[in-house]
């Protein structure tokens, strides 16, 4: 029989943002992650809660949401299976800046930023890593919805 850690570990390996990481830290990963699922319609979190984790797609689509001058939310970019979500866990003060609903049913892996963020700083180069993989996604995100931000003012 495959152990839990084993498998999650196996299944983590082959998400294409964690692809490559060495066992070692993959192994460390395993012990912060959690499967998650959200209904059609709910939402993983809001602009201005505590911002505690991150989210590996595996499944579904969600929708990044941006509410302007007190009017509903507005959908600024869509994210599906593969894709990472979440980054304001790793900078202080830990609040999200967007609101994120699943757009379709969810399956992810959450992963707990406290617990993630101590592992990084025991261990340096996992430290590393997961910075340079995380700055590489939030530049291309940034490139992506930039355009849809500044045509939500004009």
């Amino acid at each position: 029989m495959i152990s839990r850690a084993k498998s999650l570990k196996t299944i983590l390996a082959k998400h294409p943002f964690l692809a490559g990481l060495p066992d070692k830290y993959l192994d460390l990963l395993s012990g912060c992650a959690a499967n998650t699922r959200f209904a059609e319609g709910e939402y993983l979190f809001h602009a201005g809660q505590p911002a505690d984790r991150f989210y590996l797609l595996r499944e579904g689509r969600a929708a990044l949401e941006l509410e302007l001058h007190h009017r509903k939310h507005t959908v600024i970019q869509t994210l599906d299976e593969g894709e990472f979500l979440g980054w304001s866990w790793l900078i202080p003060p830990y609040h999200w800046h967007f609101a994120v609903r699943a757009a379709k049913p969810v399956l992810a892996f959450s992963f707990d930023g406290k617990c993630i963020r101590g592992k990084m700083e025991k261990d340096h180069e996992l430290g590393f890593e997961m910075y340079r993989r995380f700055s590489m996604m939030m530049a291309k995100r940034l490139e992506e919805a930039f355009p849809q931000i500044v045509g939500l003012y004009r």
